[in-house]
């Protein structure tokens, strides 16, 4: 039997009454009289912070200042093709970033606490900004004379691995007549390793084969960055940013695998990767009309040769056997964008225009490691292809207070691509796709803000997913799949935020979405699986979280932060047609932390624990199932000058949680009998850690 890469369309009741809402909601709320809403503000107040606010735990930079907002959790924009919407929860004076090579936390170090004027929480829906919803912060500051700022943080573990010793952080603000500016220079390098057994059991239990194996993996990002804000004539302001990378990464893992009847083998695994990226990204704001006119353009390529080789030698004698695999890729993007915003009393409009596109060219080749000592290159068909998309996105925004307490954002458009597949099954197809979204903030007391969010939203795509590929060391294959197609969502989300004076605050947010053409794992012959889209799926779930300070209680200068997620999700399996979990989702997630800021001292010290769970993934043939440390413990101890210092000292793993894998392998599809069973467990050990900041 042949399988089709995608299942008929059989849309759900709740897919198509989540179609229609939005739409719905958005007309009747048009509708709302111009009476109905006041020519002045709401009277929702945001949550502001000054320096002041934050000076018991002597921050350094504007992460450790917003890392202590209480009940706050930074939501970091999610990586897809062009600009897009807002996708985070955090703004620099009141802007979004327009480059993507460095994340928000790398911008937040880099600006000492001593610029930071405050720390605004706004609800995103009161904001003229598509995309933003719930607690958005704005860390707003300024460069006010030449500051200099500094980390160095090296790791030791106690099993497997090399101690890290070249992780720091380098950087310096200040201003020359209108422009701020930061130049930096960082590494973010990182060492892991585990070690332990797997072993192969029949159906019945009987021993098949014992793996024992050690890995350790080291990876430097050396990058050079600069950003730069002009303040320039009248109104008008622009950013600047560029940023080069080099991507280096080694990993080995030595193995020595035994069975009964089986020839004792020896077994090593290397892994290579050498590329590099660049960034240059900038925007230019200024006044145009009864308006303000932003343009932002971006340009991004990313290079990476890696190669994989897998060696088997064998105790008996017999000429030693493996595979070798390299692959070149080169990844580009380049956007344009056109914002235009202006105010018409009481509402505030925007409209948006963008242009993108992308391109990967990959080339993959598979190698057999011959007895001679040579190698011998294996047909890899669907392995090598250039994909690429041109993108449009035209998106319109509308925001006003419909009375005092009530405000709305609205947004709608679409996008419209071609995307292409050059090579082997070469395939070009367009697409249109409406999204948009509703915003409602409502602020019931003073003490309590409700938000709520109907969202149509279009997913993006991994490129590498249309192309095949192989993973030597776990043995799996994937073969190409040209069909594949965006996935496209309805998504829902309550969020209801509660102050609670000097005992802090606490949001419980209520989340689903109805999910169609959702990227998984499917079958594509009667003996291939590839990345490919399922008709539909629903995701939902609860997160709950809460900062408590304790001073009112009499512990002076204690704090404790909670978060509790739980979700659930289900999806047809494409093989059995059973209900199911999503592949590799999550399940749940909880963490408490305590931190104890030693009163009249320099001295502080916390512990968190957590946990996380997601379900496992689907293939044609297994059912595979992956999580680490189920109980994850870490404590540290800081002292805030240290010959003007702060130093930090971190222990974590404590509990010596461990790596766990399960797999169950059927004799040919899932439907078949169970050929055996895989129980892996890996010791990783404590990991002991020094963070030492400091400023200039």
């Amino acid at each position: 039997m042949i399988f089709p890469s995608r299942a008929p369309k059989r849309p759900s009741f709740l897919t198509r009454a989540l179609s229609a809402s939005p739409w719905v909601l958005a007309c009747a709320l048009a509708l709302v009289p111009a009476a109905a809403a006041q020519t002045s503000a709401p009277t929702t107040e945001d949550r502001t912070y000054e320096a002041a606010d934050f000076a018991r735990y002597a921050p350094q930079n504007a992460l450790d200042m917003l890392n202590q907002a209480p009940g706050f959790t930074i939501r970091q924009a999610s990586t897809e093709r062009g600009l897009g919407q807002a996708t985070g929860n955090v703004l620099l004076n009141g802007q979004r970033i327009s480059n993507k090579s460095e994340d928000i936390l790398t911008q937040l170090r880099r600006i000492p606490a001593a610029d930071v004027i405050r720390i605004e929480i706004r609800d995103g829906a009161t904001l003229n900004i598509a995309g933003l919803s719930g607690q958005v912060a704005n860390v707003v500051s300024r460069a006010s004379q030449v500051r200099g700022a500094y980390a160095y943080r090296p790791e030791f573990r106690q099993l497997f691995t090399d101690p890290l010793l070249t992780r720091f952080e380098l950087s310096v603000s200040g201003q020359a007549g209108p422009v701020q500016y930061t130049l930096a220079l960082d590494n973010q390098a990182s060492h892991s390793g585990a070690g332990g057994d797997t072993n192969l059991i029949s159906p019945g239990g009987a021993h098949i084969e014992r793996r024992h194996d050690i890995w350790t993996g080291e990876y430097n990002r050396p990058r050079v960055s600069g950003r730069f804000v002009f303040d320039g004539p009248s109104d008008s302001v622009g950013n600047l940013n560029a940023a080069f990378r080099q991507n280096l990464y080694a990993f080995e893992e030595d193995g020595i695998w035994t069975g009964p009847g089986l020839i004792d083998r020896d077994r090593r695994v290397t892994v290579t990767e050498d590329g590099w990226d660049y960034e240059v990204g900038g925007d230019y704001e200024f006044g145009f009309g009864i308006g303000r006119l932003k343009l932002i353009g971006l340009d991004r390529s990313e290079s990476n040769e890696a190669e994989t080789i897998v060696r088997l030698a064998y105790a008996n004698g017999d000429p030693t056997t493996g595979d070798r695999i390299t692959q070149d890729s080169v990844e580009s993007e380049r956007v344009l964008r056109a914002e235009y915003a202006w105010r018409s009393e009481p509402a505030d409009w925007q409209v948006a225009l963008e242009a993108a596109y992308n391109l990967l060219d990959s080339t993959t080749h598979l190698y057999s490691l011959q007895p001679s000592g040579g190698e011998v290159e294996v047909p890899f068909p669907g392995a090598t292809a250039e994909v690429e998309e041109n993108r449009y996105e035209l998106l319109a925004t509308y925001g006003r207070p419909l009375n005092r307490r009530l405000t709305m954002q609205m947004s709608a458009g679409g996008e419209y691509s071609e995307l292409a597949q050059i090579g082997a099954n070469g395939l070009t197809r367009t697409f249109w796709r409406p999204k948009g979204q509703v915003s409602l903030v409502w602020q019931p007391e003073d003490e309590t803000r409700v938000n709520l969010r109907l969202q149509r939203r279009v997913g993006q795509l991994n490129f590498a997913d249309f192309l095949a590929s192989v993973d030597l060391n776990n043995g799996t294959t994937f073969g190409a799949n040209a069909d594949l197609v965006p996935p496209q969502s309805w998504e829902i989300e309550l969020e209801a935020a509660h102050e609670m004076g000097a005992w802090g605050n606490a949001t419980l947010r209520v989340y689903g979405a109805a999910i169609e053409d959702i990227v998984d794992i499917i079958p594509i012959s009667a003996t291939e699986d590839s990345v490919g889209n399922l008709d539909q799926a629903v995701r939902y779930g609860i997160e709950w979280r809460a900062t408590t300070n304790l001073d009112p209680a009499g512990l002076e200068g204690v704090r404790l932060d909670t978060r509790l997620q739980l979700q659930a999700s289900q999806v047809d399996d494409p093989l059995t047609g059973e209900q199911r979990e999503i592949s590799n989702s999550l399940l749940r997630f909880a963490q408490i932390s305590l931190r104890h800021d030693t009163p009249e001292t320099q001295w502080a010290w916390g512990t968190t624990l957590s946990h996380q769970e997601y379900s496992p993934s689907f293939r044609l043939t297994e059912i595979f199932h992956q999580y680490e440390i189920p109980i994850f413990g870490s404590a540290f101890v800081e002292h805030k000058d240290l010959f003007g210092l702060t130093a930090r000292f971190s222990v974590a793993n404590f509990f010596n949680g461990e790596s766990f894998q399960f797999r169950t392998v059927h004799v040919d599809r899932r439907t078949d009998p169970i050929d055996y069973y895989e129980r892996r467990d890996r010791a990783i050990g404590p990991i002991f850690s020094i963070d030492l900041r400091g400023r200039f």
